[in-house]
């Protein structure tokens, strides 16, 4: 299959998928993801881009979105909602330098309506609240000091993520260049960034996308490498996964893993969250060949009619796990070996100190829902700058929006410690519950939100942290929980012991049964409940959890084991059943 078939029908393997969905349009008249959205920058009579330049910007990594909380004031004044953007950077392996946290701190302080830098669940930060007139200014300055937006969003492969282990420092390393090797080897090429945001010089096009095609992939894409046993990035929210295989702690391989998603449509049973499949082992020399021939794979035979059922998760199910497994053998060159043997033991970040195997120490700060900001009593931002002015190693943000200041010396440990502490990014009092609780940012910028989730988290796990303490569970116990404002996944809940996915303003979903290891699917429990509600059904799972588990037993796992809800064993069949 040409890598324009994409653009000229929809027929994969006998299967007539129907007319083309309007984004592939869009794409195709883009001329490379340009559009025209270098005169909407020029137009002062809109704060927001129009017709298709508000899809492409996507691309550039960025999203329009308004203030949600104000959207109703504004109309009454017949003014349009206040458009802004959100931006997020590409970062692969979540690793930024002292130097660059600098600069991308003075941005948020000086140039954003919120002030605030926000570590996300994709392992990079996100400025919210860009308006238009310095869009392009945040895209120079983020050049100046080597970072770029290019393929965080839209139809492509976006940040690819990595374990965040740097106490085994090689192997480490080996896992990092690898992400940044598959990520630049998946990036477009166009020359559109560069000519829209950096004022390259505008050539007659040869563009050429020969992985990603002239009409990119028929959905989102998302590309991890993960070091066993910490699967910190959720392997299983992903279209495709490496598992570093390493022996005498150098990396000799990986598994592959393909796949795996958690997006899905309220009412739409055909959408569903998908565990990714086990392909095999393969040697190094192959991993970029594998990549492209994954993606290449997808590209041609997922769905570009119904962007719902477009996802990698869904191009497997339809034409077969073992079909689309010899299809990208064939274009990689390769056969997969059997599997080599791993486990997965746990996935949260440890926060605090740890010495890695090079006697250098790493902290791993909890940034609550990763919203670093100013607040009373709690200088988060101000706290994360007065650190990056001193260190001398680099910083790595997680997937689990938490900050590791990596590399410390020992001299510097106890400076680096003070000024944590002085500035509330140390804090002894914090549950583990809390540590092992996440939300995506939902309202009030993101578009899609039907429900809060960032600022509903905080004071809801106070409530989960008195339900553990009434039933007289110690304080090393918790049960991993997550909130997303919606069901496209951001928040992964749908990988969590307790899952919360927005229905409505005040009503969620509630899931139940995800495991420790982020291996398995939570089903949902009750449909459509309110904050009391949940707390009320938590309550009671909590109270039989602590008087009926195992020795040692999770919470994932006793509610499937008590029969208080099923198993998810294969996605789509047992989801909905």
């Amino acid at each position: 299959m040409s890598t324009n078939q994409e653009t000229k029908n929809q027929e994969v393997l006998g299967q007539d998928l129907g007319p083309l969905s309007d984004n592939e349009r869009l794409k195709r008249e883009s001329n490379f993801l340009r559009g025209t959205i270098t005169q909407d920058l020029q137009d002062p009579l809109t704060g927001g881009f129009t017709a298709d330049n508000f899809q492409l910007i996507r691309f550039h990594g960025m999203y329009q979105q308004d203030d949600r909380d104000i959207r109703a004031e504004r109309t009454k004044q017949k003014l349009e909602p206040l458009h802004n953007v959100m931006l997020r950077a590409r970062m692969p392996g979540g690793i930024i330098q002292p130097q660059q946290w600098l600069a991308i701190d003075k941005f948020a302080t000086e140039h954003t309506l919120y002030g605030s830098i926000r570590l996300t669940t994709r392992q990079t930060f996100q400025f919210h609240g860009v308006l238009k007139p310095k869009i392009k200014l945040m895209h120079q300055t983020l050049n100046q000091i080597g970072i770029d937006s290019i393929a965080t969003a839209g139809d492509v492969n976006r940040n690819v993520l990595c374990t965040s282990n740097p106490v085994e420092s090689e192997l480490h390393q080996e896992a990092y260049e690898w992400a940044k090797k598959i990520s630049e080897h998946l990036l477009p090429k166009t020359r559109a960034y560069a000519e829209i945001w950096l004022d390259g010089e505008k050539l007659e096009t040869t563009d050429e996308e020969p992985i990603l095609g002239s009409n990119y992939l028929p959905r989102k894409f998302k590309t991890t490498v993960v070091i066993p046993p910490h699967n910190d990035i959720d392997v299983h929210a992903n279209d495709l996964n490496f598992v570093a295989i390493a022996e005498a702690g150098k990396l000799i391989g990986f598994n592959v893993l393909v796949g795996g998603g958690l997006a899905m449509t309220h009412g739409d049973t055909s959408t569903y969250p998908r565990r990714a499949d086990d392909f095999g082992f393969i040697p190094l020399e192959k991993t970029l060949d594998v990549a492209a021939a994954v993606v290449s794979t997808q590209r041609d035979w997922g769905n570009r009619s119904n962007r719902k059922n477009a996802k990698t998760k869904y191009t497997l199910d339809r034409v077969g796990i073992d079909v689309f497994k010899s299809e990208v053998e064939k274009r990689a060159g390769v056969n997969f070996a059997d599997s080599r043997p791993y486990e997965f033991t746990s996935r949260g970040d440890r926060i605090g100190w740890v010495e890695g195997i090079d006697g250098k120490f790493h902290l791993t700060l909890f940034i609550e829902n990763g919203r670093l900001l100013d607040y009373p009593g709690k200088p988060l931002k101000t706290g994360v700058a007065e650190i990056a002015k001193i260190h001398q190693g680099d910083f790595r943000m997680t997937a689990n929006q938490n900050l590791i200041v990596a590399g410390v010396t020992a001299e510097q440990k106890e400076q680096i410690e003070l000024i944590a502490r002085a500035h509330g990014l140390m804090d002894d009092g914090v549950s583990e519950q809390r540590k092992n609780s996440m939300a995506c940012v939902s309202f009030p910028t993101c578009p899609l939100a039907m429900a809060e989730a960032e600022r509903f988290l905080p004071a809801f796990v106070t409530d989960v942290e008195g339900i553990l303490e009434k039933h007289q569970l110690g304080k090393d116990e918790n049960i991993i929980l997550r909130v997303t404002g919606c069901p496209n996944g951001c928040g992964r809940a749908m990988l969590a012991e307790i899952g919360l996915v927005g229905k409505a303003p005040g009503r969620y979903n509630l899931h139940l049964g995800g495991n420790r290891a982020g291996t398995r699917i939570p089903k949902m429990y009750k449909e459509n409940i309110t904050e009391q509600q949940i707390l009320a059904e938590i309550d009671q799972l909590v109270a039989r959890w602590a008087k009926e588990r195992n020795e040692g037993e999770y919470f994932g796992d006793f509610v499937i084991r008590s029969g208080i809800i099923e198993e998810v064993v294969v996605s789509k069949r047992d989801f909905y059943a």
